[in-house]
């Protein structure tokens, strides 16, 4: 199943990207393997720093269960998240983190920092790194490239 969480966050990411959003996708599931929320990159539509995939995922989840307590549930990424999604993760009390391609710039699970593992705050996720890994870092590239 893992797979098939991340081949839709792959989907979602080029959505992002044919609609001119850097093209990063998230997946949020249920602990009984329900989707939650499937959510791309919106910040040049929605004129909105923040709408980051994997921010947009976690408010449609929390509202679907109505709680922001986002407790058992697993985020599919297509790029590790930067420090404000994993902030936002981490308040949110996710269980798991999968993500696809790191990001050396502004990844907040391990590259640039690791949210996750810091003792100091007081929740704590597993991290799944690498799934899809070539296909996330493909898209960026080809987006990237098409740009210049």
């Amino acid at each position: 199943m893992v797979l098939q969480y991340m081949d839709m966050a792959l989907e979602a990411a080029e959505k992002a990207g044919q609609s001119g959003e850097v093209p990063v996708g998230a997946v949020l599931v249920a602990q009984s393997g329900r989707i939650l929320a499937r959510a791309h990159n919106q910040t040049i539509q929605r004129v909105d720093p923040s709408a980051h995939a994997e921010i947009l995922a976690l408010r449609e989840g929390s509202l679907k269960i109505d709680n922001y307590r986002l407790l058992g549930t697993t985020l599919y990424a297509t790029i590790e998240p930067c420090l404000m999604c994993m902030g936002a993760i981490l308040h949110a009390r996710l269980k798991r983190l999968v993500f696809g391609a790191p990001d050396p710039k502004w990844g907040g699970a391990g590259s640039l920092y690791d949210f996750s593992r810091d003792r100091r705050l007081n929740h704590r996720l597993e991290i799944v790194a690498g799934v899809r890994e070539k296909e996330a870092q493909q898209l960026m590239q080809d987006f990237f490239r098409r740009r210049r």
